[in-house]
C-alpha cells in the first residue's frame, strides 16, 4: 500500500482479552480438499485471525460489523488476491467455493482458516496445470501471421468455463507476450529463451510461497475491505516496513512492493536519482534491471521484491539500467528503458529548493519566486532537545521567503506537485507564515470527538500574492497545508485534484496481545483519525479541488483515494471559527478562470497540451492489440508516438539527455509556468 502517513502515531495499547473472541466454540468449515502437500494454517494464526478481527472491528475508524455483506466483500477481494487476473482458476472452482461467500465474518471471529486455504490450494493444483501447458507451448514454433486479437484488460473478464477455453486464453497470453519481445528486435530462439526464463520464475516464487503469505493475502483481503490504509503485516513484512525500506533502496532513492506479476514503486524519494532525474514515478512497474551500461537486462517479472531489491542495490556511483512500464502506457506499448547512476541520498537534497521564474502577461513582465516542497520534513530529535536551527521545512521556507522578498518578487508559488506528505507540525507551522494566528486543521477520533490543531504565532512572515501548486499526487499533509490557504482565501490552489488521504493510521504489535506465542506474529496498522478542513469538509476522497484547474493526465477514477472502492466517505463536520482574507473573491477567481480559458483556447503549447493528453486518454481505453505482426508493428508506432505526446505532460525542472544524464539546459515547466501567470493575472486584477 502507499505510504502517504501525515505521523505515525504511537502504538495504541488498548484493552480487551482476545482469547475467547465470541464466548462459543470454533466454527470450523468442512475442507475441500487436504492432500499432503496442501498448505495448512497454523494455530498460531487462527489466533492472530481472530484477534486482528477483534481489533478491527472494535478500534477502526469505520465502526464496521461482521456479516453477510462485509464477508461478501472480503470474499471478492481474496479471489482477486488469489487469481487478479482470472486465468488460472475455472468458473467451476470459484462455483464450488461459493459456499464461504457468507460465512467469513464467522470464520475471522472463530479462528477459522478453512475457506483462504481451500482457496489457495486450488489454486496451486490450477497453476501447476498452466505451468505444464506454457511448457509444451513454449516448445511449438512462433507464428504471428493470423489476424486475431487479445484484450489485454481482463478485469471484467469472466473466469474460464472449460479447460480448452482456459488454453486458448493462455495461448493468446503466451503469443502476446512474445509478440511484444519479438517487436523488440529480438530473434525468436531469444523470445523463447527469454519467456521460458519468465515462467521459470514465476515457478520459483510460487513455490516460495508458504502458509504466511497465504495467511498474509487473507487478512489482508480483510483489513483492505474496511479501508485502502488498513492491513495486516506478516513478521517479515512488519519488520521491512519499521526498517524503512527506503534506507535499503538509497542506490536509487525508491521504495517498491510487490504487485501481480511486477515490482511496483510506491514513493520516489526527494534528493535521490530517480527523483532528479524525473524518469521514475510513482505507480511504475519494474519488467528488468541490468547492471552497468553493457551489461545483459534481467527480467523480473515475478520475481519476489527482496530480490529485486538486491539487483539494485549497488555501489555509489555505478550505474544501473531499468527497464520501466508506465501506469499511464497504452496496450502494447514496450517498456521505457531509463538509466539511473545510484548515489547515496543525502537529507539536504529532500529540503525545500527556491528559484524564480520570469512570465509576461498582458505586455508586462513579472519575477515569480518560487519555492518547491518535496515532502514536510521535521527533525523531531532535533527540536525535542531544543537544539538551535534544527531542519523543518518551515524554518527552510522561511528564509527562502526573507531572501525572495529581499528580491523583489512579485508573487510566490509554492509548489507541492508529488509531495506525499509527512509531519502534521509542518504543514500547521508552515500555514503560519502566510496567515495571523488561527486554527488550520481539525482532527476526528472515531468516537467523534474533534481537536482543532492551531497555529499559535500571530507574526505572518508574507503577505504577498500566493499561489499553491498541487497535482494528483499532492497528499495527506500537502492537502491540509492547500486546503488551510484555500480557506482562508490566503492564495490560489492551481494545478489538479489532489490525492484525497484525510486519515490517520497506527501501528499495533499484535504480540502485546498474545504474549505467550514464541514467535513474532506480525503487526496491523489501522486507520483512527480523519482530517478535516477549518470548514469543516473532509480532505478524505475528494480531496482539494483547485481554484484553476489545469489540464492532467491523472484521472480521479484511476489515481487517488477515489480510485479505492473501499474509502473512506468524504464528510462534513462544524466550521471553526477564523477570520478569512479579504484579497480573494469569486469575482476575481472568475475572472482568473476566464483568462486562463482563453490562454488555453489560444496559447499553442497550451492547446497542444490538452490535444496530447485527450489523444493520449482515448488510445489509452483501447485495451484490444492484435497478435498481427504487421499490424502490431503499426500499433506499436502509434503508441509510442501517443506515448511521446503525452511525456509532455510530465512536471520537468531537471532534463535528462538520451544516457538519463541531467542535463545543463532547463525545459520549460508548462505546469509552473501557468502557476506563474495566472499569479500574475491575480497581481493586475488586484492593482486595477
Amino acid at each position: 500500500m502507499k505510504k502517504y502517513l501525515v505521523t505515525l502515531l504511537p502504538v495504541l495499547m488498548l484493552s480487551f482479552q482476545p482469547d475467547s473472541p465470541s464466548g462459543g466454540a470454533p466454527l470450523h468449515l468442512a475442507p475441500t480438499s487436504s492432500p499432503s502437500d496442501d498448505l495448512k494454517p497454523s494455530i498460531s494464526q487462527e489466533k492472530v485471525e481472530s484477534l486482528v478481527a477483534k481489533l478491527l472491528t472494535t478500534y477502526h475508524y469505520r465502526k464496521v460489523r461482521l456479516n453477510d455483506s462485509l464477508s461478501s466483500v472480503v470474499w471478492d477481494n481474496y479471489l482477486k488476491e488469489v487469481d487478479n487476473s482470472k486465468t488460472y482458476l475455472l468458473a467451476s472452482d470459484v462455483a464450488s467455493l461459493e459456499k464461504y461467500r457468507y460465512q467469513i465474518d464467522d470464520a475471522l471471529v472463530n479462528g477459522d482458516l478453512t475457506a483462504a486455504y481451500d482457496l489457495y490450494n486450488i489454486f496451486r493444483k490450477r497453476y501447476q496445470e498452466r505451468s505444464d501447458f506454457i511448457k509444451e507451448q513454449l516448445k511449438k514454433p512462433l507464428s504471428f501471421t493470423e489476424d486475431e486479437t487479445f484484450n489485454t484488460d481482463r478485469e471484467k473478464a469472466s473466469w474460464p468455463k472449460t479447460v480448452e477455453e482456459q488454453n486458448e486464453l493462455w495461448r493468446k497470453i503466451l503469443k502476446n507476450q512474445a509478440l511484444e519481445l519479438r517487436l523488440g528486435n529480438r530473434k525468436d530462439s531469444a523470445v523463447v529463451a527469454l519467456m521460458t526464463q519468465r515462467y521459470s520464475n514465476l515457478d520459483k516464487a510460487v513455490n516460495r510461497v508458504k502458509s504466511a503469505d497465504v495467511f498474509q493475502m487473507y487478512m489482508n483481503s480483510f483489513a483492505e475491505a474496511l479501508d485502502p490504509h488498513t492491513n495486516y503485516l506478516s513478521p517479515s513484512n512488519a519488520d521491512r516496513f519499521n526498517q524503512e525500506m527506503s534506507q535499503s533502496l538509497e542506490g536509487i532513492g525508491a521504495m517498491l512492493r510487490e504487485d501481480g506479476d511486477y515490482i511496483r514503486i510506491t514513493e520516489v524519494l526527494p534528493g535521490g536519482p530517480a527523483f532528479k532525474s524525473k524518469l521514475l514515478n510513482k505507480e511504475d512497474k519494474i519488467a528488468g534491471v541490468a547492471q552497468g551500461d553493457n551489461g545483459p537486462m534481467v527480467n523480473t517479472m515475478n520475481w519476489q521484491v527482496d530480490d529485486v531489491v538486491k539487483l539494485i542495490k549497488g555501489p555509489k556511483g555505478t550505474v544501473v539500467r531499468l527497464q520501466v512500464i508506465s501506469p499511464n502506457a497504452i496496450a502494447g506499448a514496450p517498456p521505457k528503458e531509463i538509466r539511473l547512476v545510484r548515489e547515496k541520498i543525502k537529507l539536504e537534497e529532500q529540503r525545500a529548493k527556491k528559484e524564480t521564474i520570469e512570465v509576461s502577461d498582458n505586455g508586462r513582465s513579472f519575477k515569480i519566486g518560487v519555492i518547491n516542497i518535496p515532502m514536510f520534513y521535521r527533525d523531531f530529535e532535533g527540536a525535542r532537545k531544543r537544539e538551535e536551527g534544527f531542519s523543518s521545512t518551515t524554518s527552510d521556507v522561511k528564509r527562502f521567503i526573507e531572501e525572495l522578498k529581499t528580491e523583489k518578487v512579485d508573487g510566490i508559488v509554492i509548489d507541492l506537485r508529488d509531495n506525499g506528505g509527512g509531519s502534521l507540525t509542518e504543514a500547521i507551522n508552515l500555514t503560519g507564515l502566510f496567515i495571523p494566528k488561527g486554527p488550520v486543521v481539525q482532527v476526528r477520533e472515531s468516537t467523534g470527538e474533534t481537536e482543532v490543531y492551531t497555529d499559535p504565532d500571530p507574526s505572518v512572515t508574507y503577505d504577498g500574492p500566493m499561489a499553491v501548486l498541487v497535482n494528483r499526487f499532492s497528499a495527506s499533509a500537502s492537502e491540509i497545508f492547500a486546503a488551510a490557504i484555500q480557506d482562508y482565501k490566503r492564495g490560489i490552489i492551481v494545478g489538479g485534484q489532489t490525492f484525497g488521504k484525510g486519515t490517520v493510521q497506527t501501528l499495533i504489535d499484535l504480540n502485546q496481545w498474545l504474549p505467550k506465542e514464541p514467535e513474532k506474529v506480525g503487526q496491523v496498522k489501522m486507520t483512527i483519525q480523519k482530517f478535516y478542513r477549518v470548514n469543516g469538509s473532509s480532505t478524505q476522497h475528494k480531496g482539494v479541488t483547485p481554484d484553476i484547474e489545469l489540464p492532467s493526465a491523472f484521472s480521479a477514477e484511476e489515481y487517488g483515494e477515489s480510485s479505492q472502492p473501499s474509502a473512506l466517505p468524504w464528510d462534513q463536520i462544524k466550521s471553526t471559527r477564523y477570520e478569512q482574507s479579504s484579497g480573494i473573491d469569486d469575482k476575481i477567481l472568475s475572472r482568473l478562470r476566464d483568462r486562463f480559458d482563453q490562454r488555453l483556447k489560444s496559447d499553442p503549447e497550451l492547446k497542444q497540451l490538452a490535444q496530447d493528453l485527450a489523444d493520449f486518454k482515448k488510445a489509452k481505453e483501447n485495451t484490444v492489440v492484435s497478435l498481427q505482426e504487421s499490424k502490431r508493428r503499426k500499433e506499436r508506432e502509434e503508441a509510442e508516438r501517443k506515448r511521446a505526446a503525452a511525456s509532455k505532460v510530465s512536471q520537468i525542472s531537471a532534463p535528462v539527455d538520451e544516457t538519463g544524464t541531467p542535463t545543463t539546459k532547463k525545459k520549460k515547466d508548462l505546469y509552473l509556468n501557468e502557476a506563474g501567470l495566472v499569479l500574475a493575472d491575480y497581481i493586475l486584477a488586484v492593482n486595477k
